[in-house]
Order: structure tokens, then C-alpha cells, then sequence
């Protein structure tokens, strides 16, 4: 559906709400004696009480606000709605993190309509940090004061570009190569920064996030804020970003296309 057929200062204000209600849920356990579970058998995927309650949290605001509406999250998995607009829900993106006590964990919120999020949040309820997206642009709250967002850092060259990435790994063997191609030709690369490197390229603070495996939650919230704030997102052949993937995030068209040859060379 296109933009305009929604009420988006409604749908805006509910994204909000998610993001206080999922806030209200983790911050009481950040920082505790968490015991996670495992998820996965052939690895270490952990989550945790805070994970599943504010996913819930999320939920019940729905239930209220937009009962219509689908929802798509990484704890409870989906539910169909009749409206055509599905919530894409990652209740806290960078579970390891949480679970050591580093504040670059955060709560994804993402709004599609079918071919993508038309509006997005990052939040970061312990720093006080909310990074939305949306038709009008992008913006930052930091403890009640909002500024506008742009990624409007001069750099156009793989050599002055700040890359970032949460794990080294990046995937597959063949897909560490491709990563590595891009790493070797960048000024500076960081790891394990997990969706806050997203946030970052919206501030104009880093260039690239580049990543593998990524799930539509994984990505939605932060697509949003990016490509509000002058941003591309789009997956590592340049295709819709917004099912995951392999994701390649870019705070400018050259560095986007740099970054692209180099990973499909």
C-alpha cells in the first residue's frame, strides 16, 4: 500500500508506544544475573526473559492500538492481520550484548507494507537514545531533545570510510572473503556493535554496516532510519534489503557502490 493511504501520524505514535512499552519491559533486568537459554543446538543464539517480555509487551499495545495490523516478531513469531501493514518486531537486536552488560543492544520496531518498512525505530531505552524513521525524514531523542538526522558525511572514498560489522565471521566462508575484500580497502573497521552500527550511519557518524544471515527483524527498524536519513540499505546485489539477508548499509550512493564491487568481485 502506498504511504499515503495510512494515517501516519497515528502509525507513528503507536511505534512510539511500542518502543515505551518494550522500554517499561527490559530495563529492569539490564545489567542482572540474566540465566539465558540456548536457541540453538549448534551454537550459542541466547535469550532471555527481557527478550520475550517486551516482545509480549509490544503485542498487547497492538492489541489495543492496531489489532488490524500484522505482526512479525523474532520471539512469537507471526500473526496476520487484514489491514495490510505488519509489524516487524525485534524485541532486543544484540541479545549477547544484553546479556554482558554493553548498551549497543536495542529495540527494533519496523512498519511494512508489503514492500518494505515505511517507518522504522531503533531504541535504546538505557542510554535514552530513539532513532525513528519515517516519510518526513529522521530523527534522534536523546533524553527529550530531538534532532534531525542526516547521513551527511563527505566521505566518497572506500579509503576515508568507517566500516562496522557485529561479527567478524560475517557469515560464511565465502562470505567472510567478500567482507574482507571491503575491509581491507576502508580507513577504519569495528566489530560487535550489533544494530547501533545502523544508528551510527544515520548520525553521519560511520559509513558502512555490512552483514550476513539477517533476518526481515534484524533489518526493518534500521532500514527505515537509514533511508530517512539519506541512507541506502539494500542487500549485497543492490535488491529490497527489507527480508534480510545479506545486508549491505551505506551512508552515501558512492560508498554504496564502492562496497558493492567489491563484495560481488
Amino acid at each position: 500500500m502506498a504511504q499515503a493511504q495510512h494515517d501516519m501520524a497515528e502509525l507513528t505514535e503507536v511505534a512510539h508506544a511500542l518502543a515505551d512499552a518494550a522500554g517499561a519491559a527490559i530495563q529492569p533486568y539490564f545489567r542482572t544475573k540474566l540465566t539465558p537459554e540456548n536457541k540453538d543446538a549448534q551454537g550459542f543464539d541466547p535469550v532471555t526473559i527481557a527478550d520475550r517480555a517486551a516482545e509480549a509487551a509490544m503485542r498487547d499495545v497492538l492489541a489495543i492500538r492496531r489489532p488490524q495490523d500484522g505482526i512479525y516478531g523474532e520471539e512469537y513469531g507471526r500473526q496476520d492481520g487484514t489491514s495490510g501493514l505488519t509489524w516487524v518486531l525485534d524485541p532486543i537486536d544484540g541479545t549477547r550484548a544484553f546479556i554482558c552488560g554493553a548498551p549497543t543492544w536495542g529495540c527494533l520496531i519496523g512498519l511494512d507494507d508489503g514492500s518494505g518498512p515505511i517507518l522504522g525505530i531503533v531504541d535504546q531505552p538505557h542510554t535514552g537514545e530513539r532513532f525513528f524513521g519515517g516519510p518526513n525524514g529522521a530523527t534522534l531523542t536523546h533524553h527529550g531533545i530531538t534532532t534531525s538526522l542526516q547521513t551527511n558525511r563527505a566521505t566518497t572514498a572506500l579509503s576515508g570510510a568507517k566500516l562496522l560489522t557485529t561479527f567478524p565471521e560475517v557469515g560464511q566462508a565465502a562470505e567472510r572473503a567478500a567482507f574482507e575484500r571491503v575491509r581491507d580497502q576502508v580507513q577504519l573497521t569495528r566489530y560487535g556493535l550489533d544494530c547501533y552500527a545502523y544508528a551510527l550511519i544515520a548520525t553521519g557518524q560511520v559509513d558502512l554496516v555490512i552483514e550476513a544471515g539477517l533476518n526481515a527483524y534484524d533489518i526493518q527498524g534500521p532500514q527505515a532510519v537509514i533511508e530517512a536519513a539519506g541512507g541506502i540499505v539494500t542487500t549485497w546485489d543492490g535488491g529490497p534489503a527489507h527480508q534480510g539477508g545479506r545486508i549491505l548499509a551505506a551512508g552515501n550512493k558512492a560508498l554504496h557502490q564502492a562496497a558493492m564491487d567489491l563484495l560481488n568481485s
